[in-house]
């Protein structure tokens, strides 16, 4: 019991302040799979932004996953709100589906079929949207790897350095076997996890100065600098068995996934880059043919 000298000490706690408005906030398309796309900055100005196959939609985005009212985006409270409007195939934020409505933070990646868009704000938004079109240049959207240009634009250069040094060079080439059943089966949604979830197993794999691209569609490249034919073949065994034991599970369920790959290394008889890659290629489609989930060099 306290003593009647006790006194009590009432402490005013004030209410935390309301989130600031977001400043600059914008879509950037990164991302559609039509041949020819060019990457837009979408301002996000008035409340709602309609997303869908629709013509009346503020961003009409293509593809068969994409309902015609696919999703919207909402100011609430100063903050933008994804909103998915019941559509058929389903709304993803950083790879993660959207039950009904979530807020978006600055650097979010929205999924919405086979389109890619970013959430930017902030006072650096402009300079944050450059360098996202600087990446398309370099890298493949969809699994954050390095694209076909940009894996062949290296291959030229170091084939130059491999023949001045004198050092070994070697190309892997990878594809995952029947995609098509995948994407048929389970979706291309999960098409799409899956080839991300390779992409990341593969560079978590391998050094910082070896490049790992998307070749097209399912098939993905590897440049091994100063690697000979026999380390190219280990490392190559060791991914495509890390592949076969990886958990592949998209929204629950689980896909087996397995993978060809095709080794081959820089000779002096090589006129053109083209040359080892090609044979590279060769060796590949003979994994595929006697029977995948191997490695032929």
């Amino acid at each position: 019991m306290g003593s009647a000298d006790d006194k009590t000490v009432i402490v005013q706690v004030e209410a935390a302040p309301p989130p600031p408005a977001e400043s600059n906030p914008c879509l950037v398309l990164l991302h559609t799979g039509d041949e020819g796309f060019l990457p837009r900055r979408v301002p996000l100005e008035k409340s709602p932004v309609k997303l869908g196959r629709d013509t009346d939609a503020e961003v009409i985005l293509t593809g068969e996953s994409v309902s015609r009212r696919h999703a919207r985006l909402e100011l609430r409270d100063e903050r933008w709100w994804l909103v998915d409007e019941g559509s058929k195939n389903g709304t993803l934020v950083n790879d993660l589906q959207v039950i009904s409505a979530q807020v978006l933070n600055n650097g979010d990646l929205l999924k919405v079929g086979p389109n890619i868009l970013k959430y930017l704000s902030g006072a650096d938004a402009e300079a944050r949207y450059h360098e996202e079109i600087y990446k398309l240049t370099i890298l493949d959207v969809p699994t954050q790897s390095f694209n076909r240009r940009y894996f062949d634009e290296a291959l030229d250069r170091e084939v130059m350095r491999a023949r001045r040094h004198q050092r070994p060079l070697s190309v892997a080439m990878l594809d995952i076997d029947h995609f098509k059943r995948v994407n048929d089966e389970y979706g291309h949604l999960a098409g799409d996890y899956v080839l991300k979830e390779l992409s990341k197993l593969v560079q978590a794999r391998i050094r910082r100065d070896e490049i790992f691209a998307r070749y097209g569609g399912e098939e993905f490249s590897l440049l091994l600098a100063e690697t000979a034919l026999e380390g190219s073949v280990a490392l190559a065994d060791s991914i495509r068995e890390r592949i076969a034991v990886q958990r592949f599970e998209f929204q629950g369920v689980h896909i087996p996934i397995t993978a060809s790959f095709g080794v081959a290394e820089l000779q002096a008889s090589d006129t053109t880059p083209r040359e080892l890659l090609g044979r590279a290629d060769e060796k590949l489609y003979e994994a595929k043919r006697s029977g995948r989930n191997r490695v032929c060099a």
